[in-house]
């Protein structure tokens, strides 16, 4: 643990060059009045404009690449559609669906289709968690039992050690999904809460990573106490509206109300099926209630990036990212990734730490993945480089393993292209 540090917040210098002066401004256009016979002598674009058309290539490079990454897993039937968002610095580079919303529909995904996040959701109730810590009304070592009525987990004195921070970071000392199979056959939390009292613990608080959904739920309740407010519409207040995400919610209804959904697809014989979208998790949604779209995913980076201090100062996300506990072992999915060195879990969110094969360079990756009821999707926050990449799949694709660090390299190897290398590609364009 000693060796995990967070790096500065938010690594802005690391936009540099190349995204600057992406509102700089742009020649005039000429006065179409003026004679033909008049000798016009290019002038030498200035060192702003020179950048401003670097950024551009670089730009529309990665929209290419990432355009045909998309393309050839739809070819090959590795997924029925996904919504892509790329964030750099304060700038979103990108954010665009692909395939259809559903299998019977011509309708295509676009940046406005929303998506169920699953356990994607569990950042946002981390987040939110920190805002009301930073507030006053909670604290990191605020004690569930003080909060939700009825909750029990071994002994009185064990219980007493269970806090806030505990339950983010799942080191509550639960046995692994103790209670998912109630939440998902639709049970209260008040009613989930009380039952814990039958669970016998398997470490003490604090001492292992075991993860949930239940008891991380309970989070939710802890900020509704708190707030007075019900977790979606602290959600509302506190996030989606400051960062504009117009199509993010929190409840069923909503969802079908929206028009713009990517229904879960499966692969059959007969090819891509279609499967309703079932209620799930809504009554859990600090730990998978949240739908959003790739546009609001995008503006949901910029934030975590740190480009929105209006709406929380960047010590509450530096807090929020605070390792708690590792996440020891190489079973895990994102533990096979290139370079990787070692996991922890925070509050709501896990950070990895990898080494760059090439430089020597250790890197820290805020993540998280997600899947429910037919949808999987992936998040990922890079620090050092002002990142952010999130892509949602509306199939239990297997990409969903893969495709973070495939568009991480990508992504970077376009903007890691010296300079140099674009600047004779404007000479030759002039």
């Amino acid at each position: 643990m000693s060796r995990l540090k967070m790096l500065p917040w938010p690594a802005i210098l690391l936009t540099l060059l190349i995204f600057s002066s992406a509102s700089a401004d742009r020649p005039e256009a000429l006065d179409e009045n003026i004679s033909s016979s008049v000798q016009i002598i290019p002038k030498k674009p200035d060192k702003n404009e020179r950048l401003t058309a670097i950024y551009t290539l670089k730009k529309e490079k990665i929209v290419n690449a990432v355009t045909a990454y998309f393309k050839n897993a739809l070819a090959k039937k590795q997924v029925s559609g996904a919504g892509v968002s790329i964030v750099k610095g304060d700038s979103i580079l990108f954010t665009e669906g692909f395939g259809k919303r559903k299998a019977t529909l011509k309708d295509n995904i676009n940046a406005q289709t929303v998506f169920r996040l699953g356990s994607l959701s569990k950042g946002f109730a981390g987040v939110l968690a920190g805002m009301y810590v930073n507030d006053g009304l909670l604290r990191w070592d605020s004690k569930i039992e003080d909060y939700v009525d009825g909750f029990q987990l071994g002994s009185l004195e064990n219980s007493s050690q269970i806090t806030l921070a505990k339950i983010l970071s799942h080191t509550s000392g639960t046995p692994y999904h103790s209670y998912t199979n109630l939440v998902e056959a639709g049970l209260s939390l008040t009613d989930i809460a009380k039952r814990f009292k039958n669970i016998k613990p398997i470490s003490k608080p604090g001492e292992i990573y075991s993860y949930q959904n239940a008891i991380f739920a309970l989070s939710g309740t802890m900020i509704e106490q708190a707030s007075g407010l019900s977790i979606g519409a602290a959600l509302k207040e506190r996030i989606f509206q400051p960062l504009g995400m117009k199509n993010a919610s929190t409840d069923y209804k909503t969802l079908m109300a929206s028009g713009n959904i990517a229904y879960p697809n499966y692969r059959s014989h007969h090819g891509w099926q279609s499967k309703k979208i079932n209620d799930k998790y809504f009554n859990a949604v600090a730990a998978g209630g949240v739908n959003a779209s790739p546009l609001d995913m995008a503006k949901w980076m910029r934030f975590l990036l740190g480009h929105n201090p209006e709406v929380a100062d960047n010590s509450v996300l530096k807090a929020v990212f605070k390792p708690e506990v590792e996440i020891k072992g190489r079973a895990h999915y994102y533990q096979q990734w290139p370079g990787h060195i070692s996991s922890h879990y925070a509050h709501g969110w896990r950070l990895h730490e990898f080494k760059d094969e090439k430089t020597g360079e250790v890197e820290i990756m805020i993540h998280h993945g997600g899947a429910v009821s037919g949808y999987r999707n992936e998040i990922a926050i890079y620090p050092s480089e002002d990142l952010g990449i999130c892509v949602l799949f509306n199939s239990n694709t297997a990409l969903a393993q893969t495709v973070i660090p495939e568009l991480y390299q990508l992504i970077k190897e376009i903007l890691n292209t010296p300079i140099e290398l674009f600047k004779n590609k404007l000479l030759a364009s002039n």
